[in-house]
């Protein structure tokens, strides 16, 4: 791993570093013995927000649905605060995808209010709980809206909400923004680092976007083109808000143009 900037985080890791994920060895082979990932050894504190980016197909997807258990490694090991993810019933995960993929016969409330739902919670909790969610997202005012009346930025901030509305330990987003336009992905990602102020989740998030990846995390992960491995590791360092102050800052500029350089490097790899 080449570390490109040691550089001190924007917010450093919780005392006591504790982990939140760890992957040990951890591969992905498909059909045919084509290998998506690895070998990928990676920890993430309890608290961090980390990006992973790299080119299309280096397996950051892959890596969050391992981590959320949706899939299996092939090898190597996947743990959620230092258990088994096998026991994920003790670590609860959100996960928010490209896609919103709302219920297009729910209304925003019934969209968010799902995954308690199905885990029997009652009733008086699940509106309790779906309220706050929406409140945090901005959507309060939309509750009773059906999906077919949302914005591109509506919809996604619903799947935020549902993602949020059971209190996760950690927050999985796999480019989520990536097909709203520019202006809409500039507000969410602001607002995106309110929430994770205020609720201090553990975040990775997968993007293809360097700038978005500078801007939101304390520290990137550049991947290399399949079978995807960690190439370069960066801290993200600023003494100022991340607002748009930063965003038009000397040194956001400087950090977007060391991680565009890692990234080509990292781009132009041949595959072991």
């Amino acid at each position: 791993m080449v570390d490109i900037a040691a550089q001190t985080a924007i917010d450093p890791a919780p005392p006591g570093g504790a982990v939140a994920v760890r992957l040990r060895g951890v591969t992905k082979c498909y059909r045919q013995g084509v290998r998506a990932l690895g070998p990928l050894d990676l920890d993430v504190a309890a608290g961090e927000f980390v990006a992973l980016l790299g080119p299309s197909g280096c397996g950051k997807s892959t890596a969050l649905r391992l981590i959320a258990g949706l899939a299996k490694p092939s090898s190597g090991t996947v743990e959620l605060n230092a258990h088994p993810a096998a026991r994920r019933g003790e670590h609860a995960i959100g996960f928010v995808f490209q896609e919103p993929t709302l219920m297009p016969w729910a209304s925003v409330r019934g969209n968010v209010a799902l995954p308690l739902r199905l885990a029997k919670a009652p009733r008086a909790e699940i509106a309790a709980r779906v309220d706050d969610a929406l409140t945090r997202v901005g959507l309060r005012d939309a509750a009773e809206a059906l999906p077919r009346e949302l914005s591109g930025g509506m919809k996604m901030r619903v799947s935020l909400a549902r993602a949020l509305v059971t209190d996760p330990d950690i927050l999985l987003m796999d480019e989520p923004f990536a097909a709203l336009d520019e202006i809409t992905r500039f507000r969410l990602n602001n607002d995106l680092l309110t929430l994770w102020r205020e609720l201090r989740k553990t975040v990775i998030f997968v993007t293809h976007s360097v700038f978005e990846s500078v801007y939101l995390s304390q520290r990137v992960i550049v991947m290399t083109p399949k079978p995807g491995r960690i190439a370069a590791e960066f801290h993200v360092a600023s003494d100022e808000p991340r607002d748009e102050a930063f965003r038009t800052s000397v040194g956001y500029a400087a950090q977007c143009r060391e991680v565009s350089a890692a990234l080509a490097r990292a781009s132009s790899t041949e595959a072991a």
